[in-house]
């Protein structure tokens, strides 16, 4: 089973940056989704963005018009870039992938956002 790869996370103060990656060690073909989910201490993991094979994006109220979702243009890859981050933000960071046939888990980065 590929697991994908993920980096970027950090320590960051309120109202700073950040960028996640997610890459594939493969190539992963016949994509639906590709998919940052989060998970807070004590929370459920919660979907954060979504994008389509077709480009669409869809976001949580929580982070809309603060995150932006993207893809790579050559290998299988997705990104995050987070702005204006908020204390409530702080969480374990997951990307997914999810084909016609399989699904596909990293294995989550810890972003921390200081007040």
């Amino acid at each position: 089973q590929v697991q994908l790869v993920e980096s970027g996370g950090g320590l960051v103060q309120a109202g700073g940056s950040l960028r996640l990656s997610c890459t594939a060690p493969k190539r992963i073909t016949d994509i639906k989704t590709m998919s940052w989910f989060r998970e807070a201490p004590g929370k459920l993991r919660e979907v954060v963005a979504v994008i389509s094979s077709d480009e669409k994006t869809n976001y949580a109220d929580s982070v809309k018009g603060r995150f932006t979702i993207s893809k790579g243009n050559a290998k299988t890859s997705v990104y995050l870039e987070m702005n204006g981050l908020k204390p409530e933000d702080t969480a374990v960071y997951y990307c997914n992938i999810e084909a016609y046939y399989n699904s596909y888990w990293g294995q989550g980065t810890q972003v921390t956002v200081s007040s």
